[in-house]
């Protein structure tokens, strides 16, 4: 039976941060998975910590982690990431866009299959999406079949943050360059391009009903593409380098 690790980004998410550790904690210990929930607090300047040093109290499985400068998403996650103590590792979004069914499903896949990685698609026959944005559906189907294209891969949600991982193969994919979301990109074509085995599953999402999205897609286009290319440069130049070990 192996130990999961949960990391969940937190900026100033006062509105949802307990009813969503609550419910995954609670999901986690009804199946029987041995767990750690950390939940990286970045910058928060509402009460996202006060709430998070209460819980603690309360939740014996949560471990809060403050994560100092330099501040964004990819560093909080990389952050949580040097944390963890678990044989896997899921990346879970604090806005309760994610579900705790969808995460055991993950772990019971993983355990079934032996595999190395499980994603995730939102965009699957049996998935369900709620309440995207349009604009930012369009974008986002756009930059998928734009990697699906340059990397030749069935899988249709690279982009989306929740994922699981052993953690053995987040270490295989240092260093991390990613300093903001384009980390949602780097983890998983860095863990296809470097040979480690992976299983598709649909899953559900929703749209936040508080706080505020922190993605910024104005500021995140060229992240994103240095990313892609950076990994489509190590898929064509470094000979299998990097690749995981046989």
């Amino acid at each position: 039976m192996m130990k999961l690790s949960v990391v969940i980004p937190a900026h100033n998410e006062e509105g949802c941060i307990e009813s969503t550790v609550t419910s995954l904690v609670a999901a986690l210990k009804d199946e029987k998975i041995e767990h750690e929930v950390i939940v990286v607090n970045d910058n928060s300047s509402d009460s996202t910590g006060k709430i998070l040093s209460d819980l603690g109290k309360k939740v014996d499985t949560l471990r809060s982690v403050v994560n100092v400068p330099p501040h964004g998403f990819g560093f909080a996650v990389r952050k949580g990431l040097g944390h963890v103590t678990g044989d896997a590792v899921a990346i879970y979004m604090a806005d309760a866009s994610d579900r705790p069914v969808d995460l055991i499903h993950y772990v019971r896949t993983m355990e079934e299959h032996n595999c190395d990685c499980v994603f995730g698609s939102r965009f699957l026959p049996a998935s369900r999406v709620m309440d995207y944005p349009w604009l930012k559906l369009i974008i986002n189907r756009m930059a998928n079949l734009f990697i699906q294209i340059v990397f030749g891969l069935k899988f249709n949600d690279i982009t989306n943050a929740f994922k699981l991982y052993r953690t053995e193969v987040i270490r295989g994919l240092a260093p991390l360059l990613s300093h903001h979301f384009n980390l949602t990109v780097e983890l998983p074509l860095k863990s296809i391009v470097r040979g480690y085995s992976y299983r598709v599953i649909p899953i559900h999402w929703t749209n936040r009903k508080t706080g505020e999205s922190k993605l910024k897609i104005k500021e995140m286009g060229s992240r994103y593409l240095f990313i892609v290319l950076y990994c489509l440069l190590e898929k064509w130049l470094s000979r299998g380098d990097y690749r995981k070990a046989a």
